[in-house]
């Protein structure tokens, strides 16, 4: 290399270092980008995203050329700069191994770490233009690839350990979605991430979580009176009743109240019978169908309410559509006049909640970020009885998950008010 001008040297050096670096800063951002993305660039048409995918999809050759490049390129870096060192300096065995040092620092620093610090930081806006110049590169090196690639599979082979050109199975799992919204950020608006992780949820949630429990059920009852019957009719708050006679499990059927209501206009002497006419049959199911498949039930029944049994054939409560719609995008409407809901409560400015014992475990962890178990009873309720295991006599405190719970009326071997401290 004596016949070389320095400068040619000097210049070729650099050069050589900025292409190692090349190859290090493709290579972290091939590998760190978002594939989920660049599907739906490709999609839309991005010729950049195309090239990338095409090289995902073929990562054998793509590493293969990379590293190739890379180790031959270092290996001109060191003999380049060796014979500078020896140009310069003579050729000393010292010299040589600083000159080696040297340029091993160098390497590490711009041509290694640097870049593909820079690569995983800014994987997309890397990896896309690099893309074109390492797929043609790919091509005009094929020989030595496939040659290098020949005793790659050997070897491998040997090992028993499979092999394949495409790319990973991009199949994702429900949990991993989730996590996918969950860590979205700002990219999703709060309201659309809390419907997503809603849907996700609906297949853990049964319908007994959702459902309105026997003793808030507004029903019909037949055995009363017909006059009686007239009066719930014209102060009811919704347009289908449960119907009963006498007592709750003795079903009769469902009630349509509009037509109740043009019976009433249309006869003059009523009856029970007229309105045991109207009934249409009860739609039962277990209280543990989850909210998914329930939706698609009432798709297939084309139904709208649904009536919850448990082994015994005893009324647990009833289930809705439109319950189910709520618990995906949130509750919009109130069944009754002063019913509570689930965005009615919350801490106040001293850390205290005071609730009802009939409000949802879910409905309080949600609102007030608590953790309270809701494997077991579904209400505050029923939760504070099992851990008692007594009916208790007001006030009595307890703490459950980091939260005290303040028992605050008892009524009719009911819980009837609670009082909850923010835990600290």
């Amino acid at each position: 290399m004596d016949a070389i001008p320095l400068w040619v040297q000097i210049v070729s050096l650099v050069a050589l270092v900025c292409s190692s670096a090349f190859f290090s800063i493709s290579e972290t951002a091939l590998m760190a980008l978002n594939r989920h993305r660049i599907k739906h660039l490709a999609r839309r048409g991005s010729r950049l995203a195309q090239t990338t995918l095409w090289l995902l999809d073929h990562t054998d050759r793509m590493l293969s050329l990379i590293l190739i490049a890379n180790t031959l390129i270092n290996a001109l870096i060191t003999a380049l700069v060796t014979s500078i060192a020896i140009s310069a300096f003579g050729n000393n065995q010292e010299v040589i191994t600083i000159a080696t040092a040297i340029v091993a620092f160098f390497l590490i620093v711009f041509a290694e770490i640097t870049p593909k610090v820079i690569g995983a930081t800014y994987p997309e806006r890397i990896a896309l233009p690099a893309s074109y110049p390492i797929k043609a590169l790919i091509f005009i090196g094929r020989p030595a690839i496939w040659f290098v690639n020949l005793f790659v599979r050997g070897l491998l082979s040997m090992l028993r350990i499979p092999t394949g050109t495409g790319v990973r199975d991009l199949r994702l799992s429900p949990d991993e979605l989730r996590s996918m919204v969950v860590e979205s950020g700002n990219f999703i608006p709060v309201k659309h991430k809390s419907i997503l992780l809603n849907l996700f949820d609906l297949e853990r949630v049964t319908v007994e979580d959702v459902m309105t429990p026997r003793s808030q059920i507004e029903a019909l009852n037949l055995s009363v009176p017909v006059e009686e019957v007239k009066h719930q009719l014209t102060t009811c708050y919704h347009n289908k009743l449960l119907v009963h006679d006498g007592e709750i499990n003795k079903i009769a059927g469902i009630l349509h109240v509009r037509k109740a209501m043009a019976l009433l206009n249309q006869v003059d002497e009523l009856t029970v019978d007229h309105f045991r006419e109207l009934l249409t049959p009860p739609y039962y199911i277990p209280p543990e169908t989850d909210l998914f498949t329930q939706l698609q039930y009432f798709q297939e029944n084309q139904e709208r309410l649904a009536v919850i049994v448990d082994e015994y054939g005893e009324v647990q409560g009833l289930v809705t559509l439109d319950d189910i719609i709520e618990e995906m995008v949130g509750e919009f409407t109130t069944s009754t006049p002063g019913a509570t809901r689930a965005d009615q409560f919350d801490w106040d400015k001293n850390g205290e909640c005071l609730l009802e014992g009939s409000v949802s475990l879910r409905d309080v962890n949600k609102r007030l970020s608590l953790d309270l178990p809701v494997d077991g009873p579904k209400t505050l309720n029923g939760l504070l009885l099992e851990l008692l295991r007594e009916i208790p006599e007001a006030p009595v405190c307890l703490k459950i998950s980091r939260c005290v719970i303040e028992i605050v009326q008892v009524q009719e071997q009911v819980i009837k008010m609670v009082k909850l401290y923010q835990p600290r």
